[in-house]
């Protein structure tokens, strides 16, 4: 079941579409970004804020956000177990 994720400032993304979320510090991520800008691929979420995280979608659209990419990661995870224990729940 397709499901949204928070990523920061009430921006949500569909978490079946996420390829990657990775640090924007290092080079190639910066190229990444770059390369999408030119392409018109970017989507900035971080409200005017510096870039934590870049967040790769599998139609090759880059999300920009102001959260952490362990936040992000955490907050995927706690949707995915809560969905998981809810699933269990309909089967008893």
């Amino acid at each position: 079941m397709a499901g949204l994720v928070n990523i920061g400032f009430g921006n949500l993304v569909n978490d079946q579409k996420i390829s990657v979320v990775v640090n924007p510090d290092a080079a190639p991520v910066k190229r990444l970004v770059q390369n999408a800008k030119e392409q018109h691929l970017v989507i900035d979420a971080t409200q005017g804020r510096r870039t934590k995280a870049v967040i790769v979608l599998e139609s090759g659209q880059v999300v920009l956000s102001a959260v952490q990419p362990d936040t992000i990661a955490r907050r995927f995870a706690t949707r995915q177990l809560s969905e998981q224990e809810g699933k269990g729940e309909e089967h008893e």
